[in-house]
């Protein structure tokens, strides 16, 4: 079976240091997407010149500061192919990405996402105590990012579209919901992500909106209390 052609969404907001090496490492894949999208959120910088270089490979959109949650889903109305991958504009692919993950999906046309491994480095620019102050978490490693994931576009718009209310972590409530509508998905043990740490990364740079990540949880607590209430204590039928 052929391949799905994917669309790649990269957000962008103020990225001009790491805009470069994240669209390259997507240029760079062993098996190349159909199309890159890059979505402008309101940058001041020169991320725009950056990204409007590498036309026409790359697709620039723009947009008011709205966040990356609108400009994921502007990014995913644009696109064109069967198939959906996410990057942030400081992450970088590994090379072979796209053609392990498309392989799987390939393979199994049951399976509707695939998630790879994700390692944390930290940006080779940082001062010494800056790196003392990121060395734990780039010990760290793991799975469920939305960067790591490919995704049939089908599959995407079942589980519906990132929640614009959320600034930070929309992709942890987006996934409650694919696990609640049972997204059928893989996960593989190959790295696939490279997720750079540096001082000015979103939840760094906006540290109030990490307050937000308690009432987002609460919320996807009340559901599932919600859901297994109705499980629990499903209604009669009528006779």
């Amino acid at each position: 079976m052929k391949p799905l052609p994917v669309s790649v969404i990269i957000p962008v907001y103020n990225g001009e240091r790491y805009l470069a090496p994240a669209i390259d490492s997507v240029l760079a894949q062993t098996w190349p997407p159909a199309e890159i999208i890059v979505v402008d959120d309101g940058s001041t910088d020169s991320s725009a010149v950056i990204a409007q270089s590498y036309a026409p490979r790359v697709c620039y959109l723009s947009q008011i500061n709205l966040g990356p949650a609108v400009a994921r889903n502007r990014g995913v109305r644009q696109a064109t192919g069967e198939l959906l991958a996410f990057l942030d504009a400081d992450d970088l692919w590994m090379p072979d990405k796209l053609a392990r993950q498309l392989a799987t999906l390939t393979s199994d046309p049951n399976c509707e996402a695939v998630l790879g491994k994700v390692e944390n480095f930290i940006s080779l620019e940082l001062t010494n105590n800056q790196h003392q102050l990121l060395a734990r978490s780039a010990d760290q490693t793991g799975y469920f990012h939305l960067g790591a994931l490919l995704i049939r576009r089908a599959a995407f718009l079942r589980v519906g579209w990132l929640d614009v209310r959320w600034r930070h972590g929309e992709f942890i409530e987006w996934w409650a919901r694919a696990a609640r509508l049972s997204l059928i998905y893989t996960v593989l043990p190959d790295l696939v992500l490279r997720r750079r740490l540096h001082t000015n990364n979103l939840t760094r740079r906006e540290q109030d909106g990490r307050q937000a990540y308690l009432p987002m949880l609460r919320e996807q607590l009340a559901q599932r209390r919600a859901l297994s209430a109705q499980t629990d204590n499903p209604a009669k039928e009528e006779t």
